[in-house]
């Protein structure tokens, strides 16, 4: 089954010349089948590309998900077009009424700064305090997912020595969890941070369950009972090219950055990146979508508590 996104969306080309299943709004209310309804939270600032890999994604699965988009009132973004926005987004207060069988939190470039210093923290934790009662599953990726834990659990993020940055192995801590059903013993990771979260900070929470982790990168997946909230501190949406832009980015800036790791061949900049992570992308996101949305959500979406 296909996803379901706005006819004119940037996205739409992209998907279909990769042979995804994008159903247009034209053609999906003829449809007699409820579709998942997904909240998207877009805090990247490069919009249009976090929500063609997302849409990329979702799609890669055989449930018709009806995809919208929202942006933070109190930030305005520099690297997408107001028209953009506009045309394809809306606000909090927009969508507020409503309820959904999942949202996606992203990350966000602000990871050095504190929580409270963030722009939009207020409008942030009040989205997070409504998506308890709102949405039956909420996915938090990198910053989102510390942003999350701060906010509903008091766990803090730790900054680094220097910027966790490459592509690094991963296995599940907890084999039975069926967020990670299918995965091989050890799966890779894009990673791009410089703070994390302790594992032992975790721990101490009742209530939170470590579900994946690297010896390098540090605790990844956690997920609260039954998956009302999950929180993943890696990329795994990113594309082949994501880390590489980053890299050059941050070398044009002067930044003392290292080559990404596991991520160019030979470790030379110079050659093209190698995609080892895509397989279990598209299965991290096909068994939320499949597992701790469509299986558990309410039809009537009124009785989401």
């Amino acid at each position: 089954m296909p996803i379901r996104i706005p006819d004119d969306l940037p996205a739409v080309k992209t998907l279909l010349d990769e042979n995804i299943f994008v159903m247009t709004e034209k053609r999906a209310i003829t449809q007699d089948i409820r579709p998942l309804k997904i909240l998207l939270l877009n805090l990247m600032p490069k919009k249009i590309e976090t929500e063609t890999q997302l849409s990329r994604l979702l799609g890669n699965s055989p449930l018709q998900v009806d995809f919208e988009f929202i942006h933070t009132k109190s930030h305005k973004s520099k690297n997408t077009s107001a028209e953009h926005l506009f045309t394809f987004y809306k606000l909090f207060d927009d969508v507020k009424d409503k309820t959904f069988d999942g949202m996606i939190i992203t990350g966000a470039p602000v990871e050095l700064m504190e929580f409270e210093q963030v722009e939009y923290w207020e409008e942030l934790c009040e989205i997070m305090e409504w998506s308890k009662t709102h949405v039956h599953s909420t996915l938090h990726i990198c910053w989102g997912a510390q942003a999350g834990l701060y906010y509903h659990y008091g766990i803090k993020k730790r900054t680094l020595s220097k910027k966790l940055f490459g592509v690094y192995p991963h296995k599940a801590d907890y084999k039975k969890s069926i967020l990670f059903r299918g995965f091989d013993d050890e799966f890779m990771v894009p990673q791009s941070r410089y703070t994390t979260i302790l594992k032992e900070d975790v721990q101490n929470v009742k209530g939170l369950k470590i579900l994946a982790s690297s010896p390098e990168a540090g605790v990844y997946a956690i997920t609260t009972k039954e998956g009302k909230q999950i929180f993943v501190t890696g990329h795994s949406e990113y594309d082949a090219n994501t880390l590489k832009n980053e890299y050059l980015r941050d070398i044009e800036a002067g930044l003392d950055i290292d080559v990404p790791k596991n991520y160019f061949k030979d470790d030379d900049p110079d050659k093209e990146p190698i995609v080892s992570w895509r397989a279990h992308a598209n299965l991290l996101f096909s068994n939320w979508l499949n597992y701790f949305v469509y299986q558990t959500t309410p039809y009537d979406l009124t009785e989401i508590k």
